[in-house]
């Protein structure tokens, strides 16, 4: 890899790079190459791919009564790991070692599900004990693999290392109290040349209760490490070259984009973009330390560079289009709405109080409509909300309805040239009016490096091929 080697890094493998036999055995020669580059090495692991999928509805499915599922996917998780461990670690002592402590993790697995089933409920700290348990068992399985291959390894949870709030499925880390567990783990193992191989996405409160950071918070997990150590830089090891230009199954001819400000990949991750968990960045730029992501089945490959800021944007205006599927569009609307005030604050206040993530706001000048994106399966119960604090208003006829679309799509162009190049949203918008493409709802973030608007679910494929090829590729 065309890539200097800091002294200190913290490498963050996805559930791909880890998911197979032959993906695992190539994660560990990355590290073992790496290790002789760099001095002091953190490895970050996430589940196998697919593992936190068959945890989590599992204990869905018992908290409905299910116990059929729970019980078919303690044989698949066995499967899956035994498989890895019969091919990538020779020493049959050690197959058996690692072999016990997977089949306790497993065991934990099958009692919690059945407490679920008996209790009918699934509460957010029974789902966050059941969902760490995937990165749990990987990282049990990759240290003993990597150290098999030659490179010294120990597994380490970050229930020691990250301390959280108590907001399960979705924590926030206190990183004061984390610089100082994380240095007090780690220093000494990284001191005597080990390399620590830690779960992502898990953490704990004070009083040691497992907390999660929320899906796909492996990538945020490396991030926090990375900037409490602190480390050089953080790499993100996924399944593709880097951040791309578009996503490639809908556009084959995406290509790797070379370098990204921090705000470009910000705006990418929040707006749907898959190679890094939003919450990532934030804990990278205070820190000021560096950001890359690579593939781990071609590591030779660059991949994509993050950086603070340019000074002067070069290359495309635009850098790629991503797109948020699986959405409805809420409208509330009424004549009865004009010049009153508050009625965004009870609005969202409504929103929040079902525990609802916003996607995208729209309003009319005429502040006759306000209009906003949510996930699909959430509309019904955001509409009940904010019918049941309207309820006076709407009796009155201030407000006329409250309504969702059908299914929608949020799509946007990110760049930070765009700010100071004059007509790119109408170019935007004169590409997917060629097509026939109807926007449905338009937003703009002050800072202009991105545009979102809403459409058909049907139209995505046609918008995202027609914006790669009219506005990022020319």
């Amino acid at each position: 890899m065309n890539v200097l080697s800091p002294r200190t890094l913290v490498m963050k493998f996805g559930g791909t790079s880890v998911g197979t036999p032959d993906a695992m055995a190539q994660t560990a020669e990355i590290i073992h190459r790496q290790r002789t580059l760099t001095p002091r090495l953190v490895v970050v692991t996430s589940a196998l791919s697919g593992v936190t999928d068959i945890l989590l509805s599992s204990a869905t499915a018992a908290a409905h009564g299910d116990t059929t599922t729970y019980n078919q996917a303690v044989q698949t998780l066995r499967a899956r790991h035994e498989a890895i461990i019969k091919s990538l670690i020779p020493d049959r002592s050690r197959q058996e070692e690692v072999k016990a402590e997977i089949t306790l993790l497993i065991l934990d697995f099958a009692n919690l599900c059945q407490a679920i089933s008996v209790l009918g409920e699934a509460t957010p700290r029974a789902l966050d004990a059941v969902a760490s348990l995937g990165e749990r068992m990987a990282v049990r399985l990759l240290a003993a693999v990597v150290d098999s291959a030659g490179t010294p390894a120990q597994y380490l949870e970050a229930n020691r290392l990250i301390i959280t709030d108590d907001h399960f499925q979705a924590a926030h880390p206190d990183f004061a109290a984390t610089q100082i567990a994380a240095r007090a783990s780690l220093n000494p193992i990284l001191d005597q040349g080990t390399v620590p191989i830690i779960t992502g996405f898990i953490g704990a409160t004070p009083q040691g209760v497992t907390t999660t950071l929320g899906r796909g918070g492996s990538d945020y997990t490396a991030a926090i490490l990375g900037a409490v150590l602190p480390a050089d830089e953080v790499w993100i090891w996924t399944d593709v070259d880097g951040v791309m230009t578009a996503d490639p199954r809908i556009v084959p001819e995406a290509r790797t984009i070379e370098e990204l400000t921090y705000r470009e990949v910000s705006e990418l991750a929040y707006a749907g973009a898959k190679v890094l968990h939003p919450k990532t960045i934030r804990p990278v730029i205070e820190a000021g330390i560096g950001l890359r992501v690579l593939n781990t089945f071609n590591p030779e490959h660059p991949g994509t560079r993050l950086v603070a800021e340019k000074a002067t944007p070069n290359g495309n205006v635009v850098k790629s289009v991503t797109a948020i599927r699986g959405l409805k569009l809420i409208t509330v609307e009424g004549r009865g709405m004009l010049g009153v005030p508050g009625v965004a604050a009870r609005t969202f206040s409504a929103i929040a109080s079902t525990g609802t993530s916003v996607s995208l706001i729209s309003q009319a000048s005429s502040e006759q409509a306000i209009c906003f994106a949510v996930p699909a399966s959430s509309a019904e119960k955001v509409i009940a909300a904010i019918e049941n604090e309207f309820y006076r208003e709407i009796a009155g006829k201030d407000i006329d309805r409250v309504w969702a679309t059908g299914e929608v799509v949020i799509v946007t162009v990110v760049g930070e040239g765009m700010r100071s190049t004059p007509g790119i949203a109408g170019k935007v918008f004169g590409a997917l009016g060629e097509r026939q493409i109807n926007v449905i709802a338009i937003a703009q973030g002050s800072s202009e490096v991105s545009i979102s608007f809403v459409l058909k679910a049907e139209d995505i494929r046609a918008a995202v091929q027609t914006l790669h090829e009219r506005v990022i590729s020319q």
